[in-house]
Parts: structure tokens; C-alpha cells; sequence
């Protein structure tokens, strides 16, 4: 067969390219067969390779909503996987009534877990022993047997968030706005054959560089755990000693007249919340409600259909808001005329804004990323007036304060908070000139915790470049 060349000099070859009968699979789409990935593939193809379907054995197991949980079940979101180190970040706690429908995939111990939505992020996971007999969302495709006994369970994790692997997935995705892989397309994908001696060494490049990952997370928590007792020592507050966890301190007597606000739920009204609040009063600053320093908006109930993977127009959700940031790396946007239909729940810099219910309740973070955003519901916006952002963010983010804001919440496995609950917190507040000066150290304190996790993501880079040396050559 004849073979045939573009000529003309002005087309762009990563665009416009001749494909032979040959080279051509079962798919149809030019993208597939787009120039980098067919060099992707080329550099793995110069070592031995493998099938992935030809290494591993998917596992079906499901739950079926029902069996093995009493109320609550844990459950594993997308989301909730660090793309950079592969580690689940939070599982929730979700009551079975509740349950989405794609809460279905039952994983163990030892798996390895691939989001098959946008699969290029590399949102993959190994499931450790305190994970065993979690729910995973049918957005995860489950490996759980290595059926190749060459190849080393943690060399293959390693192995599958390497850029080659994920340029493939990318490949092989099909979709707009939310690209997904099938899972006969997942098995398509090819994976180095490493020998037993390179394998080796790619373990134990990502378990040195993990292992680094933890001393300098555990010195970033030693930082951000110091704010507690700094803030605290400024604002003149001693807190008291939490009793002794026994029955008879848990056991206690209250008059009806001591019983406010229609709450008869004991922990409510527990002597180790009335001492701290008298702890807080006799601090050396005024004690009052949130609600004369700020005012309050809740979110808005926006339609999953509306949702879209980019516009101008940013939606604030839930997973968004951590303690002290609001994380968009995995936002979620709406149509760009939404912005000026729900203008009332439009965000602004320096808005604080507060998870109202789930795993993160009470998490406060401040907001200072696009303009034309708005909130989703189940989470609320703090507008401060006359106080600091940092400061009453800070103070919002202490321990007691979240233990303060759980006592305030109602609801047992999936607890939430109302505006009039937020709003009546009362908060220590000294001048803004003293409030200023807490907010700057602090700001201080976090910068440097910062730090560290940078000094991690350089590592995690550097390792994936020392590994696909490795494999490539």
C-alpha cells in the first residue's frame, strides 16, 4: 500500500494527520488518534508492555443498599481523592436513606480504585486496612486481583498515576463536558513490564518520597496546631479541663427554667459547655453574637443538570469549603446567565463561607477566587461588616468554637446547622487594630505550613520524573 504525506506546511501536523486502514482500532474519532498520543504510546511500545485488562481482574462486588450497615455507611467520594498522592482525604459517613444511587461499588483492603470520570486527573486510590468495607461511588472502576504474578500490586499503583498512563486515559475517554473511560477501554490501556529490579525501584522511590510527604505534613499540623493556643492566649481565655469520660460525669441534673430554646438533647446542656462559656466571658474582649458583626446568606438549591465543567461562572459546593480555604481545584460551574438570575447568592472577596451540614459542618473558609461565583445549597455565606475576615474566620476554626457549632447543630450521622444557630454563637471581639495583628500572625503561621505543602508537591513531581525514567528506558 501506497503510504501518503501532508505536504502543505501551513496545516498544523498535531491537527491534521493521514491515518493507514491499519492503525486503526475500533474507535472512529480523530482525537483518538491525535499526534501526542500516538508518541505516548510509541515511547512506552520501546520496553515490554502489557494490557492492563491482561494484568488485572475488575472486581463487580457491589452493596446492595440495604445489608451490612445499621444506619450509617462509609462512603467514598472522588472528590475526596488527593490527586497528588493518591490518598483518600475523607470518608464520610452517610445515612442509608440517603444513599445516592451510585453509592453501589464495595471495596477491600489492597484495592486500587480509578475514577473513571475524568480519569486524566488521576483521582486513584489504594485502599488501606482502616478503608476495608467502605462504599465507593460506580465512578470508580475497582482492581482487586493482579492475575500477572510478575507484577507488584504497589509498582502498579505507582505505576497508573505516571503522566504516560494518564495521557491514555485521556485517550481513551469518550464524552463532553464530564470525559469518562469505560472500563473496556481501561483495559486497553498499556502499562510497563517492569523487571523485578526496576519494579523495585520505582516502590521505592514513591515510598521514599511519601515517607518524606509525612514528616513534612506532620510539621505543617505542628504549626497549624499552634494557632489554637496562640488565639486563644491573645484573647485572655482559659479554657476548662474536660471531665473525666466516666458515668458519673456524664450523668447530670438541670431545671426545666435552664432548659432554652427547646433543646432536651443532653449534650446541649452538659456543665463542660456551660464552664466554657464562662471561660469565654471572662476573657479580657467583648463577648457577643455573630449576628452584630456580620450578616448571613444560605445557598441556593441549584439543579446536578445545570452543572457544567467550565464557564465563567463558578458554583461553590460543599466539597469545596475546607477549614480555613475554599479548594476549587474540582469546582463545579453553571451557565454564565446564572450568575445574574441568582445575583443574591452571588459570593464576594473576603465572604466567609460555612459548611452547614455532612462530614465537614462548621468548617469555615474565606473566599478570594472568581468574582462571579455563587453558593450552592447546605452551606451558607458570612458577610463580615465590622470585623476582621481572618480574625473571625480563625476564631470560627478553633476547636471549641467547632465543638460549640456541633452542639448547636441538629440530626445524628448527617448533622446541619441553621442561619439563627450560626448567628447567635457569640464570639469574643477586640478592637480591629488587635484583630488585624492576630490575623496577620496567623496568616503568618498558615504561610508557613503552606510551604511545606509545596516543598510536598515538588517532591511528589520530582519522584513521577525519576519513575518514568525508570520505565522508559
Amino acid at each position: 500500500m501506497s503510504s501518503y504525506t501532508i505536504s502543505n506546511s501551513a496545516l498544523n501536523p498535531k491537527r491534521v494527520f493521514i491515518l493507514q486502514k491499519s492503525e486503526l482500532e475500533k474507535r472512529f474519532d480523530p482525537k483518538f488518534y491525535a499526534i501526542e498520543y500516538k508518541d505516548n504510546l510509541d515511547k512506552i511500545k520501546r520496553n515490554k508492555y502489557k494490557r492492563l485488562g491482561d494484568i488485572v481482574k475488575f472486581s463487580s462486588e457491589t452493596w446492595n443498599q440495604k445489608d451490612f450497615f445499621v444506619n450509617t455507611f462509609p462512603y467514598i467520594e472522588i472528590s475526596e481523592i488527593d490527586t497528588l498522592s493518591g490518598e483518600i482525604q475523607n470518608i464520610t459517613q452517610v445515612d442509608i436513606s440517603e444513599a445516592a444511587s451510585r453509592a453501589k461499588m464495595l471495596v477491600r483492603e489492597n484495592d486500587i480504585i480509578v475514577s473513571t470520570t475524568r480519569p486524566n486527573r488521576g483521582a486513584i486510590a489504594l485502599i488501606k486496612k482502616e478503608q476495608d468495607f467502605s462504599i465507593a461511588s460506580t465512578g470508580f472502576s475497582v482492581i482487586r486481583n493482579i492475575i500477572n504474578s510478575e507484577i507488584n500490586r504497589n509498582y502498579l499503583f505507582a505505576v497508573l498515576r505516571q503522566e504516560i498512563i494518564l495521557k491514555q486515559f485521556e485517550q481513551r475517554s469518550s464524552g463532553g463536558n464530564y470525559p469518562a473511560i469505560t472500563q473496556e477501554e481501561l483495559s486497553n490501556v498499556i502499562i510497563p513490564f517492569a523487571n523485578a529490579e526496576k519494579q523495585q525501584k520505582v516502590i521505592q522511590i514513591f515510598e521514599n518520597c511519601f515517607s518524606q510527604k509525612q514528616t513534612n505534613e506532620a510539621e505543617a499540623e505542628k504549626l497549624l496546631a499552634s494557632i489554637d493556643d496562640y488565639l486563644l492566649a491573645e484573647l485572655g481565655i482559659t479554657l476548662p479541663t474536660p471531665p473525666e469520660n466516666t458515668l458519673k460525669n456524664r450523668m447530670f441534673i438541670t431545671s426545666i427554667k435552664e432548659v432554652s430554646g427547646g433543646r432536651f438533647d443532653p449534650n446541649y446542656h452538659t456543665k463542660y459547655f456551660h464552664d466554657l462559656f464562662q471561660s469565654f466571658e471572662s476573657g479580657i474582649y467583648e463577648y457577643s453574637q455573630i449576628r452584630k458583626y456580620a450578616s448571613f446568606q444560605a445557598g441556593y438549591a441549584f439543579k446536578s443538570t445545570d452543572y457544567l465543567e467550565q464557564s465563567e461562572c463558578l458554583l461553590i459546593t460543599i466539597k469545596n469549603i475546607r477549614q480555613n480555604q475554599i479548594d476549587i481545584k474540582d469546582a463545579t460551574y453553571l451557565p454564565n446567565d446564572f450568575f445574574n438570575l441568582y445575583k443574591e447568592f452571588q459570593i464576594k472577596i473576603d465572604d466567609l463561607l460555612i459548611a452547614m451540614t455532612g462530614a465537614t459542618i462548621g468548617k469555615v473558609g474565606i473566599y478570594n477566587h472568581l468574582e462571579n461565583s455563587l453558593l450552592n445549597q447546605r452551606n451558607g455565606i458570612i458577610k463580615p461588616t465590622n470585623i476582621n475576615s481572618v480574625y473571625l474566620m480563625s476564631l470560627l476554626n478553633l476547636n471549641v468554637f467547632q465543638q460549640v457549632i456541633l452542639r448547636n447543630s441538629n440530626g445524628g450521622a448527617q448533622p446541619n446547622i441553621s442561619e439563627t444557630d450560626i448567628m447567635r454563637i457569640s464570639i469574643p471581639v477586640p478592637p480591629l487594630s488587635k484583630q488585624k495583628e492576630i490575623a496577620e500572625h496567623i496568616t503568618n503561621i498558615r504561610n508557613q505550613a503552606q510551604a511545606l505543602k509545596d516543598k510536598t508537591k515538588d517532591l511528589l513531581k520530582k519522584a513521577s520524573e525519576e519513575i518514568e525514567e525508570i520505565l522508559l528506558n
